[in-house]
């Protein structure tokens, strides 16, 4: 069965977590980007879903997940990442993938549409 990664820091939004498990997917759970990375030393999973954070507290970096994109374009290329993102927020991501043009990346913009998560899932 294929792996999928749920990275959920700040939450606010439905667990998808039947949703993963009816996609086909076995299903482990991160509640801070310092776990996820940890857990993909072992190994990558076939997906994972995360929240994009912007905040100027990150520094040289633009958001939670400049460090997860680092590690799946260097390590395991084949991954996917789906990420949520806020509307206002969304030109923060872009300026982050430029950074990053081979990553197989989907967005889905709060709130999530469901169906439209499921399809991203099993295609």
């Amino acid at each position: 069965m294929p792996q999928l990664l749920s990275i959920v820091e700040v939450g606010g939004y439905a667990d998808f977590t039947s949703l993963y498990q009816q996609a086909g997917f076995q299903v482990e759970k991160a509640t801070t980007m310092r776990k996820a990375l940890g857990l993909l030393k072992k190994q990558f999973p076939k997906v994972i879903v995360a929240e994009f954070n912007f905040a100027p507290k990150y520094g040289s970096f633009i958001s939670n997940v400049d460090s997860l994109m680092a590690l799946i374009v260097g390590k395991s290329p084949s991954t996917r990442l789906v990420l949520f993102v806020h509307k206002e927020e969304h030109h923060h991501l872009q300026r982050l993938c430029q950074r990053f043009p081979t990553l197989q990346l989907t967005t889905f913009t709060y709130p999530i549409q469901v169906d439209a998560l499921q399809q991203t899932l099993t295609s």
